[in-house]
Formats: C-alpha cells, sequence, structure tokens
C-alpha cells in the first residue's frame, strides 16, 4: 500500500493532476475577473451619463434656501490631528447647507487637537442632555463656543476607543439631526457636499415590482405594484488633497500628487470610485460607502447597531449592517453614489503608513467575510447576498491569495523549466495591457467628464502611472493584504495608529 502511495507521488502524477487543475482554475478565476472589470466600465459609463442627464437642470439653489432641508449632522473622529485640525475644522464650518451641525470626536488624543480646538473656536465645557444609543468608550466632556459664530460646532472629549467606530458611534450619540455625514478630520470637503449628498435622499425611489393584469378604468393602462425603496446611504468620489493648494480649509487648486506614493494613490481611488462605485450603483450594488465621505439615514444606522468598535473594516461593514438589516424586515433600500469628488483626503506619503493602512482595510475585509459570512451566496439578502459578497469574496478577498501563490507556482514552473515561456508572455502582456487600458479609461472619462485638473498634461501624467503600477504600487498592495490576512488568522493586535499629517498650511507656505 505505502509502495504504490510512494510511486503515486514519485512519478509526478499527483502533482501533474493538482498543477493542471490550479492552472484551469487560475485561467478561469482571471478571465471572469478581466470580463466584470469590462461590464462594470460599461456600467459606469452608463450611470454617470444617467446621473449627469438627471441633475443637468437641477437648482441646487432650491435646497440651500428651503426651510424643509432636512437637518445632517457632521461627524469627525479626531485623533492625535493637531497638524491640520484647525483647518479641517473651519472647512466643515464652511458647508453651504441651510440647517447642520459639526461634531469634532477627540478620541482621546495625545497631542494638543483638544487644546487647538478650545484655544481657536473658545470654546467651553457646557452640560449636554447625552444619551447613549449606541456603544462607545465614555464621553468625558462636551464643548460648545462662546463665540456665535462657531454654534454649529460641538467638540466631544471621549476616552480612547482604540477605533475610529467607537469614536463615530459616540459622534452620533451626539447628533440631533435625522442624518449624519461621516468624514475624517484629515478630509476637506467642497462646499456643496452636503447638496449633493442629500438630494437622493430627498428624490428617494419608488419601484414597480410587477404588472397586476388588471387595466385602469381610464387610461387603458395595464396596472402596477409600486413599492418605496428607501434610500439608506449615499456617497461621493475622493481625491488626494497632497499637492493641492488650500487656502483656509478650502481647495483653490486640485493638482494630482507630486510624490509618487500619494500619486498611486489618486489613480487607484478615481479608478475605485468612478469605474467601479458608479459601476455598481447602476444595479444597486454598491458594496460600501466610504469612511472618508459618507452620509447615512440615521434611524437605519442605529437599528441595524451603529458602528461595530471592534471592527477594522468599519465603513463597509456599518453598510452590511444596515443592508441586512432593511432586508431581515423585509425593507426595499438602496445606497447610491454621487460621480463628482466632493472630498479630497491626505494620502499616506510614508511606506510605514501606507503599509499599515492597507493591512488594516485587507483585515477588515477578512473580518467582515468572517463575522457576516451567514449572507455569502444567500438569496434571502438579495443583491446584497448574491452579488456584492460573492464578489467581494472572490475578487476582493481571494484575489491577492491567488496573485501571491500565483507568483509562487509561477516561480516553480521556472525553477522545474515546465514553463512555456511563449504562451507565458503573451498572457503577461495581454493582462498588463489590459490593466493599464481600464485605468486610463477611468482616469480619462473622468477628466473629460468633469475637468479637475487645469491641463490635460496633469491627466496624462497621472496616466502613465497606469504603466508603472503592476510593477511598483500593485505588489505592494498584495504583499500588505497578505500581512493584514495574517494579522487576521494569528489575532494580532492593533491599534488606530498615528497618521503623521503633514498639513495643508504647511503645503500652502512652502508654495509661497
Amino acid at each position: 500500500m505505502m509502495d504504490s502511495i510512494y510511486r503515486f507521488f514519485a512519478g509526478g502524477t499527483f502533482w501533474d493532476i493538482l498543477g493542471t487543475f490550479y492552472q484551469s482554475a487560475v485561467f478561469v478565476y482571471g478571465f471572469t475577473l478581466l470580463m466584470a472589470y469590462a461590464l462594470l466600465a460599461a456600467m459606469s459609463l452608463t450611470s454617470i451619463r444617467n446621473y449627469m442627464k438627471k441633475n443637468a437642470s437641477v437648482n441646487y439653489d432650491v435646497i440651500v434656501e428651503s426651510p424643509l432641508a432636512p437637518g445632517i449632522s457632521v461627524i469627525a473622529p479626531a485623533f492625535n490631528e493637531g497638524v491640520t485640525i484647525i483647518q479641517n475644522v473651519r472647512s466643515l464650518l464652511t458647508l453651504n447647507y441651510p440647517k447642520f451641525e459639526v461634531i469634532i470626536i477627540n478620541d482621546g488624543s495625545t497631542d494638543d487637537t483638544l487644546d487647538k480646538l478650545i484655544e481657536e473656536f473658545q470654546m467651553i465645557q457646557v452640560d449636554y442632555a447625552y444619551r447613549q444609543k449606541l456603544n462607545c468608550e465614555m464621553v468625558t466632556r462636551i464643548f460648545k463656543s462662546t463665540n456665535h459664530a462657531y454654534d454649529k460646532l460641538i467638540v466631544v472629549d471621549k476616552v480612547n476607543g482604540k477605533s475610529k467606530a467607537d469614536a463615530s458611534n459616540a459622534g452620533i450619540n451626539v447628533s440631533a439631526y435625522d442624518y449624519f455625514l461621516c468624514t475624517d478630520v484629515d478630509c476637506i470637503l467642497d462646499k456643496d457636499t452636503l447638496i449633493k449628498l442629500i438630494k437622493p435622499f430627498m428624490d428617494q425611489e419608488t419601484v414597480k415590482i410587477k404588472e397586476l393584469g388588471e387595466h385602469c378604468p381610464e387610461c387603458g393602462y395595464v396596472m402596477t405594484q409600486e413599492l418605496h425603496r428607501r434610500v439608506i446611504a449615499t456617497g461621493a468620489t475622493l481625491r488626494m488633497v497632497n499637492s493641492c493648494e488650500v487656502d483656509e480649509g478650502l481647495i483653490t487648486r486640485v493638482k494630482p500628487p507630486v510624490r509618487y506614493l500619494p500619486r498611486f494613490q489618486e489613480m487607484e481611488y478615481i479608478r475605485a470610485f468612478v469605474l467601479g462605485k458608479m459601476g455598481w450603483d447602476l444595479i444597486n450594488c454598491v458594496p460600501n460607502v466610504s469612511g472618508g465621505l459618507g452620509l447615512f439615514d440615521k434611524e437605519i444606522a442605529v437599528m441595524a447597531g451603529g458602528y461595530d468598535p471592534k471592527s477594522f473594516g468599519e465603513d463597509m461593514d456599518l453598510i452590511t449592517r444596515m443592508g441586512a438589516f432593511m432586508k431581515d424586515n423585509r425593507k426595499r433600500y438602496s445606497i447610491r453614489y454621487v460621480p463628482l469628488t466632493l472630498c479630497w483626503t491626505e494620502g499616506p506619503t510614508t511606506m510605514k503608513v501606507f503599509g499599515r493602512q492597507r493591512s488594516r482595510w485587507a483585515r477588515g475585509m477578512a473580518q467582515i467575510m468572517s463575522i457576516h459570512r451567514r449572507i455569502i451566496a444567500n438569496p434571502r439578502y438579495g443583491n446584497l447576498g448574491m452579488i456584492v459578497f460573492v464578489y467581494h469574496f472572490l475578487f476582493e478577498l481571494l484575489a491577492p491569495i491567488v496573485e501571491f501563490t500565483g507568483v509562487l507556482f509561477y516561480i516553480y514552473l521556472i525553477i522545474t523549466g515546465q514553463i512555456n515561456w511563449p504562451f507565458a508572455i503573451i498572457l503577461i502582456v495581454f493582462v498588463y495591457t489590459y490593466s493599464v487600458m481600464i485605468t486610463t479609461l477611468a482616469l480619462l472619462w473622468d477628466q473629460i467628464t468633469f475637468k479637475y485638473y487645469k491641463s490635460w498634461k496633469e491627466t496624462i501624467g497621472l496616466c502613465l502611472m497606469a504603466f508603472l503600477e503592476p510593477f511598483i504600487y500593485h505588489p505592494l498592495i498584495v504583499f500588505f493584504s497578505m500581512k493584514g490576512y495574517f494579522n487576521f488568522v494569528t489575532g494580532r493586535k492593533h491599534t488606530w495608529g498615528d497618521m503623521q499629517r503633514q498639513g495643508f498650511g504647511n503645503q500652502q507656505k512652502k508654495k509661497r
């Protein structure tokens, strides 16, 4: 018996079969992924065209001037953000909207974040009717300004909860309005952000679900049954603020980042938002709303349990909780994305900070798929279970693993002399060209439609990064993703680290 097993392995039969199966599986996997990208690109173009056509004649001043505009609470957690906190808060206070409040949560900062806020905005501690609807660490003090110019500003001081999710829950507990916008204090928002993001909520949606087979006695048309579909969240495109010109918390000139690491991130963000999320928007399958900018229905968010303080991917986790809550209660819902760039965030400029960020994101994805595994391929959850979670499990969670093992397998084939070089070269060139084409398409479509950069030279310069991405940037993403998975499996501790901001004021002084 043992001799037969030994001869089976020694003869290479098992490994040959395994190798052939692996190559076939990877080929099908890769082909499916490429087709999915092509489909997403087509859906994105359609979705953006629909948005532009629908909103071409919209007068947003009506919302600004309307006394019926819903109130919005802008929530921005802060942990050791002393470098940029003042400019960012000023930016938030200048938002163009009739009824909103700005809630800054000082999550146990160890630097001068709170001191700067108190001094700059003339804050004093006040008695506040605080009710803890969502779990978070203890809120110790709440501050309001003695200057009526800053009446919209609330500063919450709390014990460090070791996560943005914990701080966001504290902000939701303090918030007074029916909608809340969650952002980061390293972000600069477009002045019309609230107007653009609230519009899908104000529109809401009515969906025809089936024909009743009866004719209307007045018009003769077949009668249909229609149900209300509630918008529970909206998001928009993010860009890097690195190298942009900033004056008193406002973007005065949009520029692609000069440094290579943020420049790669700019390219990645535009592709992910313009091509990816706008594509999913067409079929109501938006997987998540970015933690840097998202507007949420507070009632649904609270009933769904709010943010999970232990989550490493709090943005997708909240959307998953809200979507699952709606489906569990047999309610129709939608998540909408706006193709406009409404938020600029400071991207990591050092490999240490970048690696920590991406490892946390990957760990968050693994955590979400583990916690909400009941949703995967579960028809009870509709698009969320059958499309969103299936796609993310196969092509987001597994992609770094497939790529990593694929590289090892290629090395094995090279060492053993089994590789078919002509075929391998053709395949590599095809995948490389396809990757560059998809990225370039997203960048060009964004510039043609919205013209954020003043010159085509800047756009072309960004497009050139797509040629370098497969050799420099993408391997880093795979490496840090694998590190995140390893940390998830081993249960290694992770805390909300210091992002080491450069500071917009410092950037502006250098320009002058």
